[in-house]
């Protein structure tokens, strides 16, 4: 008996296994810095394994399922299959089969999948978390209002346990919907400018109380200990520095263009991987930036794929402020990709409305 299997399936089913083998052989390829956090990770050799904080809980979660004792390709060899497990449980679009923008933009994201997440990494935890938030919208089982309070408390947990940051996103995403409803031109753009505007807000209203701003205290942090590295090429580097409340400000709007419209970035043409990860990246915010607007003009319509977008939307402005490098932020946006994956079909995994 014959088992007929559609186009769409059968592509999805030959990126899996492509990219499986470069799960498998990214550790015998990939030069050393890739695997500097899944060396602290995995020998844990500073005892830092604990409950509170992502590499306490990373350490954690490698020891007790034992992942932490197996090869580096035999972790790839599990990981992957459950990344994309998830993606093809959300669902697989029935013209993913064809050569689009779009669908190239996927194709390229099971390539980073497979190269990010090959290793222990705290990005595979991030990504099996905010799956959470997708899978919680398409059940109809729950009430639109009791989606989106239980989204917000997801995030509030995952931060005050995991990714500090994303404490913010609720905030900057309640903000950008209220935004939202005011009519005004050009909402989309005027929307995220208030996003960016409250995490400003919040930055300064932190360095008030507590003498450092946000990006001060992160980027600039990490970044000064790896000027003139080898693995520093790409870092986020402000033109003021962020010691002051305007110098904070440009910095941050300065972060959130680079990590997420990177044309400044094209300054690295001679680092081919730089410049993949600025055109990938600018075709996707185009893209996500044109259904957001789709999604504000019939809200009612697109209400919960609004609020998956209000809660990509935050990531990307708090990228802006603690990311140190292209490097991390492109390693930070696979993290959250079943949220990009789903923000770019939506249309093919509408809920029914309630």
């Amino acid at each position: 008996m014959l088992i007929k299997i559609k186009k769409s399936t059968a592509t999805f089913m030959v990126l899996f296994i492509a990219n499986l083998f470069v799960a498998v052989t990214a550790f015998y390829i990939l030069p050393k810095r890739f695997f500097y956090d899944s060396a602290i990770i995995a020998l844990d050799k500073g005892n830092e394994i604990g409950f509170l904080g992502s590499y306490p809980l990373t350490i954690l979660f490698y020891k007790v399922t034992g992942l932490r004792y197996l090869p580096f390709p035999l972790i790839g060899l599990i990981q992957f299959p459950i990344l994309a497990y998830v993606l093809y449980k959300i669902g697989v679009p029935n013209n993913f089969n064809k050569l689009n923008v779009k669908n190239i933009l996927v194709y390229l994201g099971f390539f980073m999948m497979a190269i990010f997440m090959s290793m222990p990494s705290k990005e595979f935890i991030t990504y099996l978390y905010v799956a959470i938030i997708v899978f919680l919208y398409r059940n109809e089982r729950i009430s639109y209002g009791k989606s989106i309070a239980l989204s917000m408390f997801l995030l509030v947990l995952f931060g005050v346990f995991y990714r500090p940051y994303f404490l913010l996103m609720p905030i900057i995403a309640f903000v950008m919907y209220a935004v939202s409803f005011i009519n005004i031109k050009n909402k989309t753009i005027v929307t995220l400018f208030y996003g960016l505007l409250i995490v400003i807000f919040l930055s300064l209203g932190y360095g008030m109380l507590k003498g450092h701003y946000f990006s001060e205290s992160s980027r600039e942090i990490v970044n000064t200990t790896r000027i003139n590295a080898s693995d520093a090429n790409s870092m986020i580097v402000s033109p003021v520095k962020p010691d002051t409340w305007y110098g904070e400000t440009v910095g941050i709007v300065y972060g959130f263009f680079t990590v997420n419209v990177p044309l400044n970035g094209l300054k690295y043409i001679f680092s081919p991987q730089i410049i993949a990860f600025i055109i990938w990246q600018l075709f996707l915010f185009y893209i996500l930036l044109v259904r957001f607007s789709k999604c504000l003009i019939d809200r009612e319509k697109y209400k919960y794929e609004l609020w998956i977008l209000l809660i990509l939307f935050s990531y990307f402005i708090v990228q802006g402020v603690f990311e140190p490098d292209l490097g991390t932020a492109i390693r930070h946006k696979i993290g959250v990709f079943p949220l990009i994956y789903y923000a770019l079909y939506y249309e093919h995994f509408r809920k029914k409305l309630q």
